[in-house]
């Protein structure tokens, strides 16, 4: 059986979000990364990011920092308490200027040393398998995932998963796939591919090419928890599910809203829902002009009575 797992995306993949992933057949879960530092100065909104349903697991809860002893003592102090998650994830491969600023993220894929460090000294005091995720180097220039992935396997990590792109590219041109073939060549411990996989067909293009035991789908899963149970379907099946209808996506789009409501409240749902139902309604028949209405709204009702005369109008 392949891992499909829903990547860690800040801002996205809360535990709304991740419930209905996980309804879906998504097979590991991902949390929002947590900073370690935020661990340290006992953050609320740190904390707040960490909540986890038994529903969801199994779950890798995501850490994020650059100070080796600070991460250990966060996981050794704060993280061993928790027996609600199954994985623990370090990301090195976060892209954003806030977080690269500090030397965290995808900064530290520039400096292998510190990496090792910070890998050893996690797996020494976690009670739960470290694994980490990182990307195909910094720039054009310094290339060096496969160096980075056996530093990770050395440090004793259990999991590799790496995005097929350089910090310096973010998201953009096409992810490299041959990068993830040489890391599944240089390492034994299992790897997942990331990059580009927005179908069912290019999970099992991934598969086939690279070698993986998996994949990890980010942007992919973005107002389409249904790739997860198309994937398995395919990969574990055979079976090719057609798309998600318009009226199916926007039955999920409400569904959404009415958790993230359950967990944070309509008035920062209906703020937060905004950016999904973007992507849910994405491709459909005059879906700017209905999205630039319904951030105009503030109320669950509104909202829900908005999509669904859209959809009756376009079916």
């Amino acid at each position: 059986m392949k891992i499909i797992a829903l990547a860690p995306m800040a801002g996205v993949t809360d535990l709304s979000f991740r419930l209905l992933c996980k309804e879906q057949n998504a097979g590991l879960i991902y949390t929002e990364m947590v900073s370690a530092k935020g661990l340290y100065y006992g953050d609320q909104n740190t904390k707040d990011l960490m909540k986890i349903k038994k529903e969801e697991r199994p779950v890798s809860l995501q850490i994020f920092g650059s100070d080796p002893d600070i991460m250990a003592k966060m996981v050794e102090e704060k993280l061993n308490y928790k027996d609600d998650f199954d994985r623990l994830d370090i990301n090195m491969g976060c892209p954003t200027p806030k977080i690269v600023k500090n030397g965290d993220g995808s900064a530290l894929m520039k400096n292998p040393k510190l990496v090792g460090q910070i890998v050893s000294k996690v797996v020494k005091v976690s009670n739960k398998p470290v694994t980490v995720k990182i990307r195909k180097g910094w720039d054009d220039e310094h290339i060096n995932a496969v160096e980075i992935a056996k530093v990770i396997e050395e440090s004793g990590a259990s999991l590799v998963a790496i995005h097929g792109r350089t910090r310096e590219e973010y998201y953009s041109g096409s992810a490299d796939w041959d990068i993830i073939k040489k890391v599944k060549e240089a390492i034994k411990i299992p790897l997942l591919g990331n990059g580009d996989v927005f179908s069912p067909q290019d999970a099992k293009k991934m598969i086939d090419y690279t070698g993986c035991d998996g994949v990890m789908i980010g942007r992919g899963a973005q107002g389409n928890p249904f790739i997860f149970n198309r994937v398995d379907k395919l990969l574990n099946e055979g079976v090719l599910l057609p798309e998600p209808t318009n009226g199916e996506k926007i039955d999920m789009c409400i569904k959404h809203l009415k958790l993230l409501i359950e967990h944070k409240g309509e008035s920062v749902a209906v703020k937060e829902i905004r950016k999904h139902i973007g992507w849910y309604i994405k491709g459909m028949h005059n879906s700017s002009s209905i999205r630039g209405k319904l951030n105009e709204l503030d109320s669950k009702e509104k909202i829900i009575y908005t999509l669904n005369n859209y959809i009756n109008e376009i079916e």
